[in-house]
């Protein structure tokens, strides 16, 4: 297992935003020693969000090596045309670093907000996917679909990876979501607060009998924990704070199932945490402070990843 860092996208308390407290981050989790860096995607929130795309963007000078991933990334709500031409620049101006992460979303307010049948995000996501590739392998097979076609749309200049960045799909684990990322997918991106380690494994288990079936390596096929919201403290008094005025109410998730899912709380208990799921067979986790970020992630790399992967 290895650990990735969401950039601090979130307003949790009414903080405001620089592109200093963002490259500030970025240097801190790259020198810190995270794998990866990620931004995810809403439109509307019950807290201000910062673009995704582009605080990730923002940051590309200042990330070293990491990879950078979008956790997820939303095409059907803002045009997969758009987010083609978008991702691949990122793409193309980090030399080939990205990890397109991508799902349908989760709030109907972002489908109102552009106008789209929130009741058409599956077949139009699939639809979005094959669009993605097909515009950035500049396939000479346009793809046309109910929803989107590239007849006649070239675009360029093209992302640096080729045929295509690689594109991992957003599911919580249910047996068509875990079709979806067989059939479509080139990596698996689960949510925290949707799962456990136990329920992980068992969506590991059934991806990968899909797999087998799509004619894919179930030993190869790479997964991801995104949205690892995370405040490490001592001081219950202050952990109990950060979940009963901070996380229930903005996830609207019941308190007790957020406890046991996120990181919020002593180091140890949430190392404990990160093992089960490295048992399960989860490969990387993208953690979010909710404050306090720099000092958490130095927290984080001291005092709850050696426990996990045994290294000092």
């Amino acid at each position: 297992m290895d650990f990735g860092a969401h950039l601090p996208l979130i307003a949790f308390q009414g903080e405001s935003w620089s592109l200093k407290r963002l490259t500030d981050y970025t240097q801190a989790a790259r020198d810190l020693g995270f794998a990866a860096v990620s931004a995810n995607d809403h439109f509307v929130f019950p807290r201000p969000w910062l673009d995704g795309p582009t605080a990730l963007a923002a940051i590309l000078d200042h990330s070293g090596d990491m990879a950078l991933a979008t956790t997820v990334s939303i095409p059907v709500v803002r045009g997969p045309i758009a987010s083609a031409k978008t991702l691949a620049a990122i793409d193309l101006l980090s030399d080939g670093r990205l990890i397109v992460g991508v799902g349908p979303g989760s709030s109907p307010l972002d489908y109102a907000a552009v106008g789209i049948d929130f009741e058409e995000r599956w077949k139009r996501l699939d639809e979005a996917i094959h669009t993605l590739r097909a515009l950035w392998s500049n396939s000479e097979s346009p793809f046309v679909g109910s929803f989107y076609s590239t007849d006649g749309v070239r675009l360029e200049p093209s992302p640096a990876q080729r045929p295509t960045p690689p594109i991992w799909i957003g599911s919580w684990g249910s047996a068509a979501g875990m079709r979806r990322v067989a059939r479509l997918g080139d990596g698996w991106l689960a949510s925290a607060y949707n799962t456990t380690p136990e329920k992980f494994a068992a969506g590991k288990t059934k991806l990968s009998e899909h797999l087998k079936k799509a004619g894919k390596d179930p030993e190869t096929f790479p997964n991801s924990l995104c949205t690892m919201f995370m405040y490490l403290s001592y001081d219950r008094a202050v952990t109990d704070r950060v979940m009963q005025e901070l996380l229930a109410p903005m996830i609207r998730r019941p308190e007790e199932d957020l406890r046991r899912q996120l990181l919020v709380g002593p180091p140890e208990e949430c190392a404990a945490k990160l093992a089960a799921y490295q048992q399960a067979g989860l490969q990387r986790v993208y953690i979010w402070p909710v404050a306090d970020e720099q000092q958490q992630l130095e927290m984080f790399q001291e005092r709850v990843a050696p426990h996990v992967t045994g290294t000092p």
